[in-house]
C-alpha cells in the first residue's frame, strides 16, 4: 500500500512526524511526503528537527498570501503531484487549508484519504477561522477517520460519518514524547545556553497566544491580565514567545515591556517550546496543540479562547477555559498560584488526548485496511 502524507505548516508537521517516523520503521507501506509549505521557516525547522526529507515541495509561501492564493495554487499543484505519485490513500491533518486542499485533491482524482485528528469541533463556522469549516469539509470527503477522543467520535456521528472510524488518541502526544526523548539524545546544553534571561528558580508562566480573533481589545484584556499578574507575584516569571504579527506583537510590547518579571522573546522553534513547557509551572494559551501537550507533562492549561474545540481537557479537568476578560484569566493563574491543592488537582488530572501511542495504532489500523482482499 502507498499512502502520500499532505501537510504545509508547522502544528501539521508536528502531528505528522511520529507517523512518518513509525511508517518509516515498518516494510508493510511505501510512504511519500508531499509539503505545501505555505508556512515556510516554521515548518522547515520541524522537518530537520525530526529529520523529515519531502519528496515534493509545493513552496507555497509568499508575501502577503491569502487563503484564494494558498487554496487555489495549492490545488493545482496538487493535481500533478497526485499525477506522478498515485498513492493509495492520502492522509491529511487536521484543519489547514493544506488538509482541505489534499483531501479535495484526493477526492477529484478519487483516491481514498485518511483524516488524522478527526471530528473536532467549535460549534461556530467563524471560530476558529477557516480551521472550522476546513475539519468538516475534510470529514465529509474523508473515508478514514482518526479521532483523538471519544467526543470527536461523537461529533463525526452527529454529521452522519460513523463508518472506518476509530480512536486513536492525538498523535502531538507521540511527537512531545518523541521530540523530548530526541533533546535528551542530543544534549540539553544548547537549550540551557539559549534561555539565560530566565530565572528557573522561579515559577515559570509559558504564554502563547496569537489568534486572530482576540486581535484589538481582547488582546489588550490578555496583556493587562498578565501585567497584574507579574506585579503581584515576585516568584513569578512570565515568558511569552511573541508571535511576529503587528496585532499581537504592538499590543504585547505596549503594555508589557519592561516589566522586570516578564520576559518578552521571539518566537521559538518547536524543540525549544517543548524543552521550555517542560520547564514551566503553568502555561496559559491560546494554542490548540498546547491545550492537548502540556497536560501530558502535568503543566495546568488556562485557555484563552472563548469556544474551544478540545473540551475534553476542560471536562478532564487538565484545562479551564478563561477567555479574554481581564478578570478571569487573573482570578484563574491566582487560584493556581495561591492553592497547593487547585494545582495539583489540575496536574494529575489524566490527559484524554492520549498516552503516546497513537502512531502505532494508526498504521495497525491501515494494515488491517491493507491486509483485506480487495474487490
Amino acid at each position: 500500500m502507498k499512502l502520500l502524507l499532505i501537510f504545509g505548516t508547522r502544528p501539521e508537521a508536528i502531528k505528522m512526524a511520529p507517523i512518518i517516523k513509525s511508517f518509516q520503521q515498518t516494510a508493510d507501506f511505501k510512504l511519500e511526503v508531499c509539503i505545501t509549505a505555505q508556512h515556510r521557516e516554521m515548518l522547515d525547522q520541524v522537518l530537520d528537527f525530526f529529520e523529515i526529507i519531502p519528496d515534493y515541495d509545493l513552496n507555497l509561501m509568499k508575501p502577503n498570501q491569502t487563503l484564494f492564493d494558498v487554496t487555489a495554487n495549492g490545488l493545482k499543484a496538487l493535481e500533478a503531484v497526485l499525477n506522478k505519485s498515485n498513492p493509495d490513500i492520502i492522509m491529511v491533518q487536521g484543519d489547514t487549508t493544506s488538509a482541505f486542499i489534499g483531501a479535495l485533491a484526493g477526492y477529484y482524482k478519487q483516491i481514498k484519504v485518511a483524516h488524522l485528528e478527526a471530528g473536532l469541533r467549535s460549534g461556530n463556522n467563524y471560530s476558529p477561522f477557516p480551521e472550522e469549516v476546513n475539519r468538516k469539509l475534510v470529514g465529509h470527503i474523508a473515508q478514514y477517520h482518526f479521532a483523538p477522543t471519544q467526543n470527536a467520535i461523537e461529533n463525526l456521528v452527529k454529521e452522519n460519518i460513523s463508518n472506518q472510524v476509530v480512536n486513536v488518541g492525538n498523535t502531538v502526544i507521540d511527537a512531545l514524547f518523541l521530540g523530548l526523548d530526541l533533546i535528551k539524545k542530543r544534549g540539553e546544553e544548547p537549550f540551557e545556553q539559549f534561555f539565560t534571561s530566565i530565572d528557573f528558580t522561579k515559577r515559570i508562566i509559558l504564554v502563547t497566544g496569537h489568534r486572530r480573533e482576540s486581535f484589538g481589545e481582547p488582546f489588550e484584556n490578555i496583556c493587562n491580565a498578565i501585567k497584574e499578574i507579574a506585579e503581584t507575584y515576585n516568584d513569578v516569571q512570565i515568558v511569552y514567545p511573541v508571535h511576529l504579527n503587528p496585532n499581537v506583537k504592538d499590543t504585547v510590547n505596549r503594555i508589557l515591556s519592561g516589566l522586570k518579571n516578564v520576559v518578552l522573546i521571539d518566537p521559538l522553534s518547536y524543540p525549544y517550546l517543548i524543552w521550555l513547557m517542560n520547564k514551566s509551572y503553568i502555561v496559559l494559551t491560546d494554542s490548540g496543540g498546547i491545550q492537548e501537550e502540556a497536560p501530558s507533562l502535568g503543566k495546568p492549561v488556562l485557555v484563552m479562547r472563548e469556544v474551544t474545540e478540545r473540551m475534553e481537557g476542560v471536562e478532564a479537568g487538565t484545562a479551564k477555559l478563561v477567555g479574554t476578560n481581564r478578570e478571569i484569566i487573573v482570578s484563574a493563574l491566582k487560584s493556581l498560584l495561591d492553592s497547593k491543592e487547585e494545582y495539583q488537582k489540575m496536574a494529575n488530572a489524566v490527559n484524554p488526548y492520549g498516552d503516546g501511542t497513537s502512531s502505532k495504532k494508526i498504521i495497525s489500523f491501515l494494515k488491517e485496511i491493507a491486509n483485506k482482499p480487495r474487490n
